[in-house]
């Protein structure tokens, strides 16, 4: 009865336990996300997100300096503008203020790459990701007319000195749309990460705090994936390679982790996984209740992302995780 395989035995002690180790977490494997708000020396706490803040231009670039000087190699920025209006101009605009921001960074910090999500929801009066028949109601977005402002704001980000393109709207045919602004405006190199399976989620509503982003009607079940599938989420990945995307993201990460595995197998791209808001401050709220072990728990869940497949983590844990791994 006794054992011949005793796989303890390469447990017993760190150094080994290290050496064997088939998954590792690290600092390049991390994306911050940054939420960028008109005015000067602003640092608004998120009241559903500990530690998470609205911030103005130059305490974006304060933020970006912290980021780098971790080894973080990327952010990405989000914008909450001043005025809102049916044509999302706030997104698309010279003058928005994810381009401010992105100018700023580049300016300041030139070697960290800046990730701009385009999606148009934080600039819409009614909070939908695009244009709405007059009169609708329910959310349900005109998926063409929409193509054109994606294709706008994309443009108009790359010109402020965005490194990577982020397209988060769902819309049918965005990436190939933004593909072709892009190259026509003469940023052929200019990459595209796609939200290419972004689910209809409950864990965004922190976000939407943070983004100013909840819709005033409706909701986003006509273009976002339903939680239900699986396989469609190898057909919309599939669509935005043919469509040219050169990254795909997998959102929400927790509760989708056989999706991430799934598209990871899928495909020879790099798969980035969003770590969203209600996961964070899950973590977050258990950690302030002493409930649980917030570095254990957050090491514990990035490395399961990584395990997964994921090659890119968006989260706002990073921050600390880069500490940690230090």
């Amino acid at each position: 009865m006794f054992p011949i395989h005793r796989p303890r035995r390469l447990r017993t002690h760190p150094q080994l336990r290290r050496m064997v180790r088939e998954t590792v977490l690290t600092t390049n494997d991390l994306i911050y996300p940054l939420f960028a708000v008109p005015g000067n020396g602003i640092a608004k706490e998120v009241k559903s997100m500990p530690g998470v803040y609205q911030l103005s231009v130059d305490k974006i670039v304060e933020e970006a300096k912290v980021v780098y000087d971790l080894g973080i190699p990327a952010i990405i920025l989000f914008g909450i503008p001043e005025d809102k209006d049916v044509d999302a101009t706030g997104a698309w605009h010279d003058c928005g203020i994810v381009q401010k921001a992105a100018t700023a960074v580049k300016e300041a910090v030139p070697d960290l790459i800046v990730i701009a999500d385009t999606c148009l929801c934080e600039y819409t009066s009614h909070g939908h990701c695009g244009y709405l028949q007059v009169g609708d109601l329910t959310g349900q977005v005109l998926n063409d007319p929409t193509l054109e402002l994606l294709k706008k704001t994309a443009v108009s980000q790359a010109k402020a000195g965005a490194d990577i393109i982020a397209p988060s709207g769902m819309m049918d045919g965005f990436v190939q749309a933004i593909r072709e602004g892009l190259d026509a405006a003469g940023f052929q190199n200019t990459p595209i990460l796609s939200y290419a399976a972004k689910y209809a989620s409950a864990y965004y509503g922190p976000f939407r705090d943070a983004a100013d982003s909840t819709p005033q009607f409706g909701d986003r079940r006509t273009y976002q994936m339903d939680p239900g599938n699986g396989r469609e989420a190898i057909k919309e990945v599939e669509l935005d390679i043919a469509e040219g995307a050169d990254m795909l993201m997998v959102k929400p990460a927790l509760a989708y982790m056989d999706i991430i595995w799934r598209v990871k197998e899928a495909t020879n791209l790099p798969v980035a996984a969003y770590n969203v808001s209600g996961e964070y401050s899950m973590i977050k709220a258990a950690a302030l209740n002493d409930w649980i072990d917030e570095k254990r728990v957050v090491l514990e869940t990035l490395t399961g992302f990584k395990r997964a497949g994921a090659d890119l983590i968006l989260t706002y844990h990073a921050k600390d995780a880069a500490r940690w791994l230090q």
